[in-house]
């Protein structure tokens, strides 16, 4: 017989010292008593309550001895239709940095009017060498 899926809110209400339940991958763990034990600290795993835990779990790269051990914390399936979506992380819009402070006006100039001054230089210079051996 299967476990009704748990909710956020039923989740949501363990997240002390005494009473602590993570979401990892749309499974329900009570780590309680893995607190005192867990090598980050047990603050590192009750910052993690409340929420999908998911990505903060993959983010360390955990061994598969402590993915195995999961499996005797786990109470059960999370409703997943009660997490909020995540939404992609958007960077701000903002003008193009320009680190040496040129404006870039004179970048665009200075992009044109360079490699005109090489071309000029070099002909410049073979019609000099020309000149010279005639």
């Amino acid at each position: 017989m299967s476990k009704a899926a748990l909710t956020l809110e039923e989740v949501s209400k363990h997240n002390t010292k005494d009473d602590c339940w993570l979401i990892i991958a749309g499974k329900v763990y009570n780590v309680t008593k893995f607190l005192e034990d867990h090598p980050g600290g047990d603050d590192v795993l009750l910052s993690s309550t409340a929420k999908d835990a998911t990505d903060d779990f993959e983010d360390v790269g955990h061994s598969s001895t402590a993915r195995a051990m999961l499996d005797e914390y786990y109470v059960g399936d999370i409703d997943t239709a009660t997490i909020p979506a995540r939404t992609k992380y958007a960077p701000p819009k903002q003008p193009h940095y320009n680190q040496d402070k040129t404006p870039e006006f004179i970048i665009k100039i200075l992009q044109f009017l360079v490699p005109l001054a090489i071309l000029g230089l070099a002909v410049a210079i073979r019609m000099y060498t020309k000149s010279e051996s005639a």
